[in-house]
């Protein structure tokens, strides 16, 4: 629930972009653009005397490149940040440096794109209003304090997941679930059981956030295609514009990409991944939800758990914004609720114990 005006602070070095999303956002009742900015060093001046809440802001900035501009932000002066992007795979590293979600920069001489690029900025404006601010230095310090229960997670991954082997892990997430999928997926071992990810994302990037996990995880990550088949050590994560749905033939499980209206407001939906799930694998599945705003996912997970799938819900306070995993927790949907660093422990654990 919003109950103030957000003050917003645009950054960017195009000045007809600037007006546009000013004269845009500022339509909104709920927003209040309190000014704007060429470059990170002018930002720099123009939030010690606005002190907006969010900023709106392009990872390719004169000056100052914007990644370079949140690590040093989120030392000096921690603040929420939405990127406004065009396709750049530096998206990913602010974000894992502390910005809190991001916008596709949209096709300036196109009215519906644009329309549809407004919307969603002023929706995850709104998202990001309400978010918890991981800064980059809080993040590295717990990188650093969770290294001794990172051995301990290791070690038991060097347990052959055999009996596991034809179980089928889900994994649903929205705002913050770029990071969060990420923790989990780092620490899981070469033998875990194929993986079906769906992660709300414009598409394009899709494929950028699959090839950035592929070269940090010890599996195989990459962005599902049309009758890919699920296997064991395989991440898939679905395309930022198709519904991905489980399937299973006589030779074994696969993935189905389409195109398709939103359901639960999202394509891809992690309620059509978990319903999928819950329809073909059954009891030989977990379902995982992740930080998001929203209740994309918690119908889904519940449906999971009722055909006897194990399910695992992100915990308050490890989420980015607790709002699908809540959702799926009060309607009962979670059987283990958990902090983000835990999960994959939790996961091997009771993969090893079938």
């Amino acid at each position: 629930m919003i109950e103030k005006n957000i003050k917003v602070l645009i950054i960017d070095d195009s000045l007809l972009f600037r007006n546009v999303l000013k004269n845009e956002l500022n339509q909104d009742k709920h927003i209040d653009v309190v000014g704007t900015a060429v470059d990170p060093v002018d930002a720099m001046d123009k939030i010690k005397e606005l002190n907006p809440d969010i900023l709106t802001l392009d990872v390719e900035m004169p000056k100052m490149d914007g990644l370079t501009f949140i690590k040093k932000l989120m030392v000096e002066r921690p603040i929420k940040v939405v990127l406004v992007s065009s396709m750049n795979i530096s998206v990913f590293d602010a974000l894992h440096s502390g910005a809190v979600d991001f916008v596709k920069k949209p096709d300036m001489s196109s009215g519906n794109d644009l329309q549809m690029f407004f919307r969603e900025l002023k929706t995850k404006i709104k998202i990001a209003s309400i978010a918890k601010l991981v800064t980059y230095a809080k993040a590295k310090q717990e990188e650093s304090n969770n290294e001794a229960s990172k051995a301990a997670v290791q070690k038991e991954t060097q347990v052959p997941l055999k009996s596991a082997k034809q179980k089928i892990i889900a994994i649903g997430a929205s705002t913050g679930g770029t990071e969060a999928t990420l923790k989990i997926l780092r620490e899981l071992p070469e033998e875990i059981p194929g993986i079906l990810v769906t992660q709300h994302m414009p598409p394009g990037f899709t494929k950028m956030y699959a090839d950035r996990l592929n070269k940090i995880c010890k599996i195989e990550v990459r962005e599902a295609v049309d009758g890919d088949r699920v296997k064991s050590g395989l991440a898939l994560i679905a395309p930022g514009d198709k519904h991905m749905k489980l399937k299973r033939d006589s030779k074994g499980y696969y993935v189905s990409c389409s195109h398709g209206e939103k359901v639960s407001g999202h394509c891809p939906s992690v309620d059509v991944l978990f319903n999928s799930v819950a329809e073909i694998a059954g009891n030989n599945s977990v379902g995982i939800i992740l930080t998001g705003m929203g209740k994309d996912g918690a119908q889904g997970l519940m449906n999971m758990k009722k055909t006897g799938a194990y399910t695992i819900g992100q915990d308050e306070k490890s989420c980015v914004v607790y709002g699908m995993p809540m959702v799926a927790y009060n309607i009962g949907a979670v059987q283990v609720q958990a902090s983000i660093d835990n999960i994959a422990d939790i996961l091997i654990k009771h993969l090893n114990r079938l």
